[in-house]
């Protein structure tokens, strides 16, 4: 009895493992986000017959202690979400807590995959490797201090941006990190893929005056413009140029 925590794509439906595709298989359920798009997936690689059953956080479809029901019966089970890692902002850290603190037998076991996260940073340019990840920021509550966090502090920060409110997310940077970089990188994978950089008030005049680039997800990172090599200690110049 396993619960299977399978990556899927982000946009291509190419970025999925060999791995992945021969565990989507082999399960006896795929709990989903939404069953529509994971059909589209299955459809693509000719997995037929496969039961599916609805898991997200509006608390439709199967409960957690459903799931871990069905799993304590024996069941081998997958769980995916609409695009890209499962538990990483999306559904599922939950259930996956659950079972390693309440349950014994059950094995979680990741197969590793797309994640816009790990997509973005890696197209970035960004020098360094050590990131703050955010998710997706809080729409009300907390919202300003982090904003004014990102804007005071030295770190690299990445978070998640949906369309309908990356210009006051911007509005906001202007606001509080003025002097900072921006990278948003948005459609990863897709054919419009596209990653812009300036300043926060830069990036706002861009969109404003082009609505089709506020379309799409968003990944946001911010951080402080370490490309001047004199800025880089030594030991930081010697890697880079290793």
């Amino acid at each position: 009895m396993s619960l299977y925590i399978v990556a899927t794509p982000i946009g291509n439906l190419e970025d999925i493992t060999l791995r992945a595709i021969r565990t989507l298989k082999e399960v006896d359920l795929i709990l989903c986000e939404d069953t529509r798009v994971t059909k589209k997936l299955l459809n693509h690689y000719e997995i037929v017959d496969k039961k599916l059953a609805t898991f997200n956080d509006q608390k439709s479809g199967l409960s957690t202690d459903r799931v871990i029901e069905l799993l304590e019966e024996g069941k081998e089970i997958a769980l995916v979400t609409d695009a890209g890692t499962p538990a990483i902002s999306d559904p599922g850290s939950l259930l996956v807590k659950t079972i390693r603190q309440e349950t014994s037998g059950i094995k979680v076991i990741p197969i590793p995959g797309a994640s816009a996260l790990t997509t973005a940073f890696s197209g970035s340019g960004i020098l360094g490797g050590e990131f703050v990840f955010l998710g997706f920021l809080p729409h009300k509550k907390g919202r300003e201090t982090l904003f004014k966090e990102i804007g005071s502090s030295e770190r690299v920060y990445v978070f998640y941006e949906s369309p309908h409110r990356i210009l006051k997310t911007l509005e906001s940077l202007k606001k509080f990190a003025p002097k900072r970089k921006v990278t948003i990188a948005r459609e990863l994978t897709k054919i419009f893929e596209e990653f812009v950089s300036g300043s926060a008030e830069e990036l706002l005049q861009i969109l404003e005056e082009d609505k089709n680039k506020q379309r799409g997800e968003f990944v946001v990172m911010v951080f402080d413009d370490y490309n001047d090599r004199e800025k880089l200690t030594k030991e930081e110049t010697d890697k880079y140029d290793k």
